[in-house]
């Protein structure tokens, strides 16, 4: 007969060598011993070879007169700057094209992406057409084509091209009006910046309560009407004077224009607000159009070129029209107007108060060159332009993949509540492809960052160009300079993947 044993049975100890835990630490220690010894045998073999040619090392040189010219900075530099502070123009050259190139990159990529998802067969089309194109070309090939086949072919200075808003471009770069604030525009700055916190606030407040309750806070509500009333009267306003008072000048144009602007804005807080929305935009659509017909096309008669801008803002206001005959009620929709109107109006009745001013130094074409206003030399504009295109068509086809990674069960049910198209994309599909969409959207940008060290190929003065390029030939300290320049890019690479994942974090889904 079979007897059980009272008692847990314990298993058998295992011998020291083969315990897997103990095991486990001891490869690990040895794999850290042989990466000790790895790094302090290249550092004694690199300092006994730099001896042997009579090299030194230190950061020392640093402290130094740098003695050559950047072409393009944003901070003081002249050849008697230390390279130190060489070091920081490149960063701040690096920051300044990758952090544009991000923001352009990722509006067009966005835009493309869904373009090429359109019901409309020649949107959808041309779409891919971009992204088959540009992807495919290398990016140093296209920085060339950027920079010597379109802007280094542009006309000399005394030909220069006029754009709107007195800006000009050659063969040397574009010229735009340089903003030249006083001390005093100091405390609008500031504003700004705690109007924009507010607004972001209020704002995630708003969609809080609306999650919580169904409907947005009463006292919300009626702020965004008195807000949206506001934001059109100054709009229309703003538009209908410069149409009367500039394009077509006519005896009491502000006052003309502060009438209409008034009928605009009471209306669009009634039923006929479809009416005034088609109204401000077709003005707003009228002035734009038409300056830029002209400026484009200056040897087009006025007249001929008044009724084609005519007919285009005709065709914007209908459309804008049909759009807000759809719209849902004022109660139903995120207060945005008020928003901007905080945005806005907190530091323009600041700007009022306080008396500061914001005037624009407007570049002036003199006997060589331009004087005054702001060059952007054609070495940023080609390195933007390229990685902006270049990186805008990856970010598409991301974009286009987190979109079909959405069930279309999604989209069946957000039509059967009766969402339009836009709205379909913009609260049901979009928010749920983000998860899809923000880790390869992180290596885009990454990528981005890293590729604009091939701006050292067309000459613009980034952090390679200068501080591993000019700044080592002439001080030969090599290894300091590429060991600053990587910790560089390491740490804009970190501090990106680590916004990235926070974000990333914000947006999965959460499951209950």
């Amino acid at each position: 007969m079979t007897t059980l044993e009272a008692g847990q049975r314990t298993a058998p100890r295992a011998s020291f060598f083969n315990d897997p835990v103990i095991r486990g630490i001891i490869y690990q220690i040895v794999v850290a011993a042989l990466l000790v010894g790895f790094i302090f045998w290249i550092i004694g073999n690199t300092a006994a070879n730099l001896a042997a040619q009579n090299k030194t090392t230190g950061f020392d040189f640093l402290w130094r007169t740098a003695g050559f010219d950047i072409s393009f900075s944003l901070l003081p530099w002249s050849r008697a700057s230390y390279y130190w502070e060489a070091f920081l123009v490149g960063i701040l050259n690096t920051l300044l094209v990758a952090v544009a190139g991000i923001i352009f990159a990722t509006m067009l990529g966005f835009t493309i992406g869904i373009a090429r998802l359109s019901s409309n067969f020649i949107v959808s089309r041309l779409a891919a057409v971009y992204v088959e194109i540009i992807r495919n070309i290398p990016l140093l090939l296209q920085l060339f084509f950027w920079y010597f086949a379109v802007l280094k072919a542009m006309p000399a200075v005394r030909e220069s091209i006029q754009l709107p808003f007195d800006s000009f471009i050659n063969q040397r770069g574009i010229m735009v009006p340089k903003p030249t604030p006083d001390q005093e525009f100091t405390w609008v700055a500031v504003a700004l910046v705690l109007s924009l916190v507010a607004a972001v606030a209020i704002g995630v407040w708003a969609t809080r309560t609306r999650t919580l309750t169904g409907h947005y806070p009463s006292p919300l509500v009626l702020l965004g009407k008195a807000a949206d009333a506001c934001v059109t009267f100054l709009l229309a306003f703003g538009a209908l004077y410069l149409v009367l008072g500039v394009l077509f000048p006519v005896m009491g144009a502000p006052l003309l224009a502060g009438i209409v602007a008034l009928a605009v804005a009471v209306a669009s807080v009634t039923r006929f607000a479809p009416i005034a929305r088609g109204v401000l935009v077709f003005v707003i659509a009228f002035f734009v159009i038409d300056a830029l017909v002209g400026a484009m096309f200056p040897w087009a008669p006025g007249l001929l070129a008044s009724l084609a801008s005519a007919a285009i803002a005709m065709l914007i206001a209908y459309n804008s029209y049909i759009g807000a005959l759809e719209r849902p009620p004022s109660e139903a929709r995120f207060p945005l107007a008020l928003l901007v109107l905080i945005v806005v109006g907190v530091p323009a009745l600041l700007y009022w108060v306080t008396g500061a001013s914001l005037t624009f130094e407007v570049p002036v074409l003199e006997r060589f060159n331009f004087k005054g206003g702001l060059q952007l030399p054609p070495e940023f504009v080609a390195l933007l332009f390229g990685l902006t295109l270049y990186t805008a068509s990856f970010i598409a086809e991301t974009v286009r993949a987190g979109i079909l990674a959405v069930n279309r069960g999604q989209t069946e049910a957000a039509q059967s509540l009766g969402l339009k198209e836009g709205d379909r994309l913009r609260l049901v599909i979009v928010p749920q492809a983000m998860r899809v969409i923000v880790p390869p959207l992180t290596s885009q940008y990454l990528n981005l960052t890293k590729n604009s060290s091939l701006g050292a190929a067309i000459g613009y003065p980034e952090l390679v160009n200068v501080f591993s390029g000019t700044a080592l030939n002439q001080t030969g300290r090599a290894i300091e300079c590429i060991a600053m320049t990587m910790a560089v890019y390491l740490t804009l690479s970190l501090l990106t993947s680590a916004i990235m994942n926070w974000y990333n974090g914000r947006v999965r889904l959460v499951e209950r």
